[in-house]
């Protein structure tokens, strides 16, 4: 009996306990309405909060009947929807910033009604996702209420997940699938998605990648929006989008009430970049002008601009003397009635791969790719395959200069949110598995529009997180290998995601990335007596195949060229312009080799008695005469120097290193000038035409004591007798 008594007292206490809590807990968390009767005393001040609560309302009404008409279209279509608007996320800003103010007059007379706190909190969403305030006013609304909404737990949890809280955004998430309204195939599909996002990003953020962010300063980002960053190969040359107040027409866009797109460039002038301006008014126009993609060597830009009759185009616009010419639309094989937006010319220029969402895709955005035709023209466009391409959306597609390693964004594979950047390689005929570069490069939101410099040791990619100069800010990342290991302060540093750069960090020059295998040659071309700047056509030959991968020119401006080698081939380059003898260059890169970086200035000779050119891409057996077969494109434009001067009389002129007899060299020296007249004679040039001489070591360029100098002091030219 005593027990039993004991046992019934305990379980009095008990009840009491939790009645109290449960009383405590709805006097603490009840949601507080508007009513007259929950502000006595204070009539008139709720009555003006009431005021200002039914305005803002009003506004916010209107505005989320266009983010679920929006969300709506979306679900529907699954189609990429306008650049700088990857989802349907900013739809109703316009409205939902007119109703800030009012429900914030209201929210401060009462700050404990749920309704309210989720409208804030669902305006924050929109405006300033991975805001203090936005998640403060959804938790305060969950707390109050968390029936209020049936979508609350859906916007908290999508908060939480922007805000990279993994844990509590899986909570919340698994919440909403079980607590909602019936949800149709797409929205469960959505939250399912959202979940394993958030378990991808648990794994990477726990093993973060060695790197250094650092924002590119105030000579690039301001207070307005800067994202889409290009880059010239050698990192001296960046263009951006950007949406600032001193806009092209200095109008704003109807749709967000920012200034319109244009785009903006900078140059560096002893290592730091200098202080960016608008690009070209032939570029800029009163709409949205937005880069799209730049090649390698900065002469050829890509923009996107809005169309009424379609989803937006892209455009291409070449670098002519020291101004671009007018944007012209791309063909058919690139254009559609739908969107196209980021392109990426390939080190050759006979490849581009884009962006587009028309049908024939295997979801959203897809990347496409497109070919030079024998007209010169973008043949039929055809997709790269479900390799890279998900039923997701794809974006921002850049193709290293080394010609195998792409870098893309994309809603799909193993994405922790939003777009994530991946890389995949071409090999074997076919683009690999795509690796996600891990965090903190990718984070829970969009990450997109992310280029690799040549080296491979740095990129570049717009970010939205804080502590940068605005909306969006342009940064750099440096890449850091394993093997060596930074200097820091903390380890926090290490995985700065820090908006400003990190200036007391003392880092150990970073390790550049294996995949990065490739040489720049870049240089000026003038006239060897005027030193004027000269525009020249530059071929690029691959000497085993025997065929010309492109033709380039230098700017006629400045005479500067740029031109990017992958590794593994033995390259010719031959610099033309009518009126000047040609120069020629050899580079064998073995497929091993690491970047690097030359500067070649080329002073051309005019069509003078007296000239003499370096023949460098003639070849021969090891000690013997026979010609190579990888000299036939060398042989030709000789032979073809000769045919549009009939007149020439030229000297064949060969020359050794100093290894073996004087006699010996001699000899060989005279039979290879032999080979080089008997192969033009056997082309149809005239004997008379032609002398052959053998110079032996007699007459070396460059030192004879490395194995380079003596290189170079082996070499096949001609002089002019005649003219």
């Amino acid at each position: 009996m005593l027990r039993l008594i004991l046992f019934i007292d305990t379980m009095k206490k008990l009840l009491l306990t939790i009645t109290f809590i449960y009383f405590s807990l709805l006097s603490f968390s009840q949601s507080i309405e508007f009513e007259k009767d929950n502000f006595p005393g204070k009539k008139d001040e709720m009555k003006a909060a009431r005021k200002q609560l039914d305005v803002g309302i009003e506004f916010y009404g209107q505005g989320r009947a266009e983010f679920d008409d929006q969300k709506k279209a979306y679900t529907s279509f699954h189609k990429h929807l306008p650049v700088s608007n990857h989802d349907y996320r900013m739809a109703g800003v316009t409205n939902f910033r007119n109703a800030l103010a009012p429900l914030n007059t209201a929210n401060t007379f009462n700050p404990k009604n749920a309704r309210l706190n989720y409208m804030l909190g669902f305006i924050g969403f929109v405006i300033d996702p991975i805001g203090a305030q936005t998640l403060k006013y959804f938790e305060t609304a969950n707390t109050l209420d968390s029936s209020v909404e049936p979508d609350l737990s859906f916007y908290l949890a999508w908060t939480y997940h922007l805000n990279s809280r993994w844990d509590d955004a899986i909570k919340y998430y698994q919440i909403y699938l079980q607590t909602s309204p019936k949800k149709n195939t797409f929205e469960t599909e959505d939250v399912n998605k959202k979940i394993t996002e958030c378990q991808n990003g648990k794994l990477f953020s726990a093993n973060p990648e060695r790197v250094f962010v650092d924002n590119l300063g105030s000579n690039i980002n301001t207070p307005f929006p800067e994202y889409g960053p290009a880059i010239t190969v050698d990192e001296e040359t960046i263009m951006f989008t950007a949406r600032r107040d001193n806009t092209t027409g200095l109008k704003k866009d109807e749709g967000d009430n920012k200034f319109y797109e244009d785009v903006y460039v900078s140059t560096k002038l002893n290592g730091k970049w200098q202080p960016s301006k608008q690009l070209s008014k032939n570029v800029n126009t009163e709409s949205h002008d937005a880069v799209a993609g730049l090649s390698l060597d900065g002469s050829k830009l890509y923009i996107y601009r809005d169309q009424a009759k379609d989803g937006g185009d892209l455009y291409e616009t070449v670098l002519f003397g020291a101004d671009w010419e007018p944007p012209v639309r791309m063909n058919k094989n690139i254009n559609t009635k739908n969107h196209e937006n980021t392109a990426s010319l390939s080190y050759d220029s006979r490849q581009l791969y884009f962006i587009t969402n028309k049908d024939a895709g295997f979801g959203g955005g897809d990347i496409y790719l497109c070919e030079i035709d024998v007209k010169g023209e973008w043949g039929p466009s055809k997709n790269i395959g479900p390799e890279v391409n998900t039923k997701y959306d794809e974006d921002g597609v850049f193709l290293h200069p080394d010609g195998v390693t792409m870098f893309f964004s994309s809603k799909g594979h193993n994405s922790m949110g939003g777009y994530d950047i991946f890389k995949s390689v071409f090999e074997n005929g076919k683009w690999s598995k795509p690796i996600n570069l891990g965090y903190p490069i990718n984070g829970p939101d969009d990450d997109v529009f992310f280029v690799v410099a040549g080296s491979g040791s740095r990129a570049y990619f717009a970010s939205s997180k804080t502590g940068g100069y605005g909306e969006q800010d342009i940064y750099k990342i440096t890449f850091l290998g394993p093997e060596k290991h930074p200097l820091l302060n903390t380890q926090d540093q290490l995985m700065a995601m820090a908006a400003n750069p990190v200036s007391n960090l003392k880092v150990e020059n970073a390790v550049e990335v294996a995949s990065a295998k490739l040489t720049i040659l870049k240089g000026v071309v003038t006239d060897a007596k005027t030193n004027q700047p000269l525009e020249a056509s530059i071929d690029l030959i691959d000497n085993d195949k025997n065929v010309v991968l492109a033709t380039f020119k230098s700017n006629s401006s400045s005479g500067k060229y740029l031109v990017t080698l992958p590794s593994g081939k033995n390259y010719g380059i031959a610099v033309k312009r009518d009126g000047y003898l040609f120069h020629s260059e050899n580079f064998n890169i073995p497929d091993n080799a690491a970047f690097q970086e030359f500067t070649k200035d080329v002073a051309l000779k005019r069509i003078e008695i007296g000239s003499t050119i370096v023949l460098r891409n003639i070849f021969f057996d090891f000690d013997k005469a026979t010609i190579r077969p990888e000299s036939a494109n060398e042989l030709e434009r000789l032979i073809k120097l000769l045919n549009d001067n009939p007149t020439l009389k030229i000297e064949l002129g060969s020359h050794t290193d100093s290894k073996g007899s004087d006699d010996y060299n001699m000899k060989l020296s005279d039979s290879r000038s032999k080979s080089v007249v008997d192969y033009l004679i056997g082309k149809g040039i005239s004997t008379a035409r032609l002398v052959a001489k053998g110079y032996g070591e007699t007459k070396p360029i460059d030192t004879n004591e490395t194995d380079e100098g003596r290189q170079n002091n082996r070499r096949t030219e001609f002089k002019i007798l005649e003219k």
